[in-house]
């Protein structure tokens, strides 16, 4: 067993929306130290995109390729999908970054917030892997399959005290989809997996950037997630060693799924 090529993402084309920063951000850079060839990032703030790939350009010249664009809606999507045809004849490895959130009271949650963030959570990966079906194929084989990684949510799967209502449904909702999506790609040899991230610093975890010690207090790790515990899990579900992981949806998160008892937990053994 060759160790080195069982994560390695050489010679590889990959597409990370939200790719500019946070958790898309720290994807990047695990994927181009892997070995992509290149790597296509894409998200609504064109600045933000330019100055990541110019940053990264630095040290992987020509690798990375900034695309902006709004794909929250399907003109934004077909957009992307046309643009990276006319660049590529195949994509390799698709991740599902990009994603909203949106708090407000329950009496008071408007439908704009609703359909914000359940358009660009749930509607945007489904769809940008439909206009981008025949460029994963032509990439697939039995040997080599393509990928597609689902970036969801530790909310999606239990609540979290916040009211973001359509957050936590969508994310939920990811988790289900990425099921339904591997049972039909994995005829085409490509392989859909998810990640559900913890706390990591992000524009979308403010909290755990401006304070990851008072986050880390409820997380059984007692830190919050850093660029390699991100891009560890999403180079892992990449490469060949995830091959065989189809429709999962791993936990990311030191242990606050899977491994978090509350405080004042009572037994009712009386142990």
């Amino acid at each position: 067993m060759d160790f080195a090529k069982l994560f390695s993402l050489e010679g590889r084309v990959a597409v990370i929306t939200g790719g500019s920063r946070g958790i898309g951000k720290m994807i990047l850079e695990g994927y181009l130290d892997a070995g992509c060839e290149r790597v296509y990032i894409t998200a609504r703030k064109a600045a933000v995109v330019e100055e990541t790939a110019a940053e990264f350009g630095a040290t992987h010249p020509g690798r990375v390729v900034a695309l902006p664009g709004d794909i929250s809606q399907m003109e934004g999507i077909q957009q992307l999908a046309d643009e990276l045809a006319r660049r590529e004849d195949r994509v390799d490895i698709l991740v599902n970054n990009a994603g909203a959130a949106w708090g407000a009271d329950f009496e008071d949650f408007p439908e704009v917030g609703w359909d914000k963030v359940m358009d660009l959570n749930v509607k945007t990966p489904f769809f940008l892997t439909q206009k981008l079906h025949g460029m994963l194929k032509a990439a697939a084989t039995f040997e080599r399959p393509a990928k597609v990684i689902n970036i969801a949510s530790i909310d999606g799967m239990r609540p979290n005290p916040w009211e973001t209502y359509p957050y936590q449904a969508s994310k939920a909702g990811l988790i289900h989809l990425t099921k339904r999506m591997a049972a039909r790609l994995i005829k085409d040899d490509i392989v859909v997996s998810g990640i559900a991230p913890g706390a990591y610093p992000s524009e979308m975890n403010k909290a755990a950037a401006r304070n990851p010690e008072g986050s880390a207090k409820g997380i059984p790790a007692r830190r919050v997630g850093v660029a390699e515990d991100i891009a560890g899990g999403a180079i892992y579900l990449a490469s060949r060693a995830g091959d065989y992981v189809v429709g999962t949806t791993i936990p990311i998160d030191g242990g606050i799924v899977n491994a978090w008892v509350p405080s004042d937990f009572q037994d009712p053994s009386g142990h």
